[in-house]
Formats: structure tokens, sequence, C-alpha cells
């Protein structure tokens, strides 16, 4: 499957989301001890339109993300985001069973991330892919911030954000993506929301 449909699929998911149709929901205003997940109004802004969330979901997202995807357990929490554009976002969080078991899960993601431009082009021969590293985010553990562009014969040009980052024993990972190349991603925005994922998951 190309990674140009792997992107539309992911934008059909998050109207679905939007649109309140899901199975296994969970609270989105969690209790105390649950992990929050990022407001519409926390991610980076859109310059012409507003952000809308989906249900908070159990279970992986599905699509999985293009990046870090494969990685997701069935114990997955999920919520994702869209605009009235082309732009959508996705953040999946993990409660491990101790904190080891979570510093090891979000370096298995932050490997899958680091590589996920040469994994593209190796598993769709026909697509170009780049990718960034653009660094650490001071937020509790620590989350670590990467853009993969990719390119298809047939003129898709698609920009994606990725994060990852660990609050003791939980593991959130952040997507944000639309059409474009690496001008127009929101770097510091997109830090910004890590940072706001992270810190506000308890």
């Amino acid at each position: 499957m190309s990674v140009r449909v792997n992107v539309r699929l992911l934008a059909v998911a998050v109207v679905v989301a939007g649109s309140g149709v899901a199975v296994g929901t969970v609270p989105a205003a969690a209790d105390e001890g649950t992990p929050r997940f990022l407001a519409p109004s926390e991610l980076p802004p859109h310059a012409s339109s507003d952000w809308y969330a989906g249900p908070v979901t159990a279970g992986q997202p599905d699509p999985l993300p293009m990046c870090g995807g494969e990685a997701l357990p069935s114990i997955s929490v999920h919520r994702a985001y869209r605009t009235d554009l082309d732009t959508g976002a996705l953040q999946v969080t993990v409660v491990e069973r101790s904190e080891q078991r979570a510093k090891d899960f979000a370096e298995l993601v932050r490997k899958d991330l680091a590589g996920c431009a040469k994994k593209v082009m190796k598993q769709n021969p026909d697509i170009t892919a780049a990718q960034k590293y653009y660094g650490k985010v001071n937020a509790e553990e620590g989350a670590y911030v990467y853009g993969v562009h990719t390119k298809a014969p047939w003129g898709a040009s698609d920009i994606n954000m990725y994060a990852v980052g660990r609050d003791g024993n939980t593991v959130t990972l952040v997507h944000w993506g639309q059409m474009g190349g690496f001008a127009d991603a929101p770097v510091a925005g997109f830090k910004t929301t890590t940072a706001t994922a992270v810190n506000k998951l308890y």
C-alpha cells in the first residue's frame, strides 16, 4: 500500500472519529490516574481552519501511523484530530506495567521514527522519503521530534511530524500531517504541542 494511500486512510479515519462513530470509547475527561489527551486548541494553529477532536478510543488507531505505528500494542488508547482542510493529527498513549517497560517501549518507538524514511522507501519503491530530527523536548522524562517528507511519482507531496515522549510508565506518540514539504512543517508549534502532550498526561 502506498504512503499516499496510508495518509488518505488516516484522513478518513480522522473524519470518522470526528463524527463520533467509534467503538470502545473512553471518557475524554480522564479520571485521576488516567492519562489525559490534547485538546484541539493545543495543536499547532492552522491558518484557515479550527481543529476538531474525535473521542478518546481504546485500542490501536486504524490505520496505523506511517511511522511508529507498527510498535503500538493493543493496549493503546488514541484520539484523532482533523481540520476542515487536508491536515490531521493523532495522539496515541500506552500505559505500561512498569517504568522500565515504558522506557524500553519509548526507545523502540524512537528507533522506528528515526529509521522511518528508509523503511518507507523499502516498502514502497515508488516513494521518495526524507526525514529530519528536530531534537529533544524537555518535558517530564523527555520527548523527541522528527519530520518525514514523502513524494510520489504521481505528484503527491506530504509532510508529517512525529514525537514520542514519556512520563513515568506512560508513553505517548503524537503525529501531525498535511500536504507540503519541510518548509510547511510547524516545527516550533509542534514542539510546543509535544511538550503539552507529555506534561498533561498526569
